[in-house]
């Protein structure tokens, strides 16, 4: 299978400008920013490689759309996108992309950008040699940056079998292929019952929004499940989200902190620039 290009609003327009000007290269990255280089121009076509171009025709049939990323592999252009119970689609940033389901954006994307976000996150209760528990997986930043921590270990979770497609597709995972980091389809309520008591020693768990549907993520129970796995003296990142966003946002995050302290976790307070809990299990 021929190497993989990416395309979107900003490049696109990038491009077809360089062309209506007369220019005979380009500087810019199709790799999701992961990188740039200067690409050739030559009769309307970029050059991708020795055998391999797109011309502009292709270009300004996408040139449109100005929040979705195209795949250019095997002479195809195709959307990284995936239509099942919900719509889900890879989403541009100026550095790594997004998860966008059903037109809500998975990862902070305002004033910070994705993997700066599961990085700090990461640093607050990762540490070398941790066996670590990402419980709604997603595109795979934290898992990435659990890693790049040092971790021994990484069980990373994810329960939508469309977002895993989305994260095989981002080529900011493509690098990360690690042993240490095991990824499991399976829905982390049920799965968790699997795991050995004081399994883990950092926990990241980054679940969508609260709603009717996602509430068991919230739930005590959940709660209870996470502090047994938990080793002594290890930590818990909770995302909630910004308060301000929620209904009865007070409330909202006062009922989860006390959720929290009824499973037995200490030390809970709410990081506003990370929009979420942290706790400790003593």
């Amino acid at each position: 299978m021929n190497k993989p290009y990416y395309f979107y609003f900003d490049v696109v327009t990038r491009i077809l400008e360089a062309v209506r000007n007369g220019a005979q290269s380009v500087n810019l990255s199709l790799d999701l920013n992961l990188s740039e280089k200067i690409w050739q121009i030559e009769a309307d076509r970029l050059i991708l490689d020795n055998d391999t171009f797109i011309d502009m025709k292709k270009l300004e049939s996408i040139s449109s759309f100005e929040n979705k990323i195209f795949i250019f592999q095997n002479k195809e252009l195709t959307p990284v996108e995936v239509r099942s119970d919900g719509y889900y689609k890879l989403v541009p940033t100026d550095g790594a992309p997004t998860l966008e389901i059903n037109g809500i954006k998975m990862h902070r994307s305002k004033d910070i950008d994705p993997l700066t976000d599961a990085e700090l996150k990461t640093q607050l209760v990762v540490k070398a040699e941790d066996q670590v528990l990402d419980t709604c997986g997603g595109l795979g930043y934290s898992a990435l940056f659990a890693l790049k921590a040092g971790a021994r270990k990484v069980v990373s979770t994810e329960k939508s079998l469309a977002v895993i497609k989305i994260r095989n597709l981002n080529p900011w995972l493509k690098t990360s292929a690690d042993a240490r980091l095991e990824l499991i389809h399976t829905d982390i309520t049920k799965e968790i019952d699997r795991f050995e008591n004081a399994m883990f020693n950092s926990v990241i768990h980054d679940p969508p929004r609260f709603t009717s549907a996602t509430g068991d993520l919230y739930g005590k129970k959940f709660y209870n499940a996470l502090f047994r796995v938990m080793a002594s003296h290890s930590k818990l990142f909770h995302y909630t989200g910004s308060p301000k966003k929620i209904k009865e946002k007070d409330n909202f995050i006062k009922n989860t902190m006390k959720r929290l302290r009824h499973s037995g976790y200490k030390d809970i307070c709410f990081y506003d620039n990370l929009q979420g809990i942290y706790a400790k299990k003593h």
